[in-house]
This record gives structure tokens, sequence and C-alpha cells, in this order.
């Protein structure tokens, strides 16, 4: 009975919270976070649709596809 315990005990610390997986998909919303940064900068026009309406989109997206990634089991 105590070598079960043993067992259970030493595959809890073994396993590991994220897997490739999860850092592949890490590294994409950060990088979709950064392109969406990128938009913001530029042309000295400041209402430009790109910097009020599609950049703050495309990190929004990032940021929630950020959390998917961190939640995907």
């Amino acid at each position: 009975m105590a070598q079960k315990t043993q067992i259970k005990q030493e595959d809890r610390r073994s396993e590991m919270a994220f897997t490739g997986k999860n850092y592949k998909l890490l590294l994409i919303s950060m990088a979709v976070v950064a392109a969406g940064f990128i938009l913001m900068i530029g042309d000295t026009d400041i209402y430009d649709m790109r910097k009020t309406l599609i950049a703050p989109m495309v990190v929004l997206a990032g940021f929630s596809f950020g959390i998917y990634a961190i939640l995907k089991k």
C-alpha cells in the first residue's frame, strides 16, 4: 500500500504543467500581440482606421489566444 502512494507522488512531481503544444501556442499568441503593436506604429495620422480599430482588435485576439493556450490541456 505504501509503495503505491509513493509511485503516485513521484508521478505528480515529474508531470509538467505545459506541453510542447502549449509553448508553441503561447509563442504564436505573443507574435500576434507583437503584430498588433507593430500595426499601431507608423504614419502621423492618429485617427487612422488601422490604429484605432484593427490594431487593438489584433492585440485583444492575441491576448485571448494566449489565455486559450494557457488553459489548453
